[in-house]
């Protein structure tokens, strides 16, 4: 299945440290820049395959909610989850993570299952016509927001005093 958008980039951390960061849902909102909450259903309390769970997505002053199931769940290696509204399909996303000589290279990846109808609906509930040119920026800030987050926490990390 190939993806409508993908992005890549290289950051200088842990394949597990990326994955960690991302996999952690709820922190969603910090890395994306569409994305406002994310909350676990169901008893759900963190990724496996096929926990459960509702976000909440913001463009200017549009608002929408979607479910979404976890599909694939390796740590430090790939997560990927679809996404619904109501019993329409609407996208499948993915985030891969492979170890490089500087840290990890990251690829964030999108596939749009909406149906014609879904399309035009969903243009009007988001306020975004063009949902890949759309998905392509937010999918490219929300990788140099990780970025910038792994940076962070390397510089706020005990250092060895050897």
């Amino acid at each position: 299945m190939a993806a409508d958008v993908e992005v890549t980039r290289e950051i200088g951390a842990t394949p597990d440290q990326l994955w960690a960061m991302v996999a952690d849902l709820p922190r969603m909102p910090r890395w994306s820049p569409e994305h406002e909450r994310t909350d676990w259903l169901g008893g759900a309390t963190g990724p496996a395959p096929g926990a459960k769970f509702r976000g909440v997505n913001r463009n200017g002053s549009k608002t929408w909610k979607s479910g979404g199931e976890i599909t694939e769940c390796e740590p430090g290696r790939r997560l990927a989850f679809r996404v619904k509204a109501g019993p329409f399909s609407i996208s499948e996303w993915s985030y891969t993570f492979e170890p490089t000589s500087h840290g990890c290279r990251v690829t964030e990846a999108w596939t749009d299952r909406r149906n014609g109808v879904m399309r035009v609906l969903s243009a009007r509930v988001t306020g975004v016509a063009d949902r890949m040119t759309h998905n392509r920026s937010g999918m490219e800030k929300t990788l140099e927001r990780l970025a910038a987050a792994a940076a962070e926490q390397r510089a706020a990390a005990p250092r060895d005093p050897a």
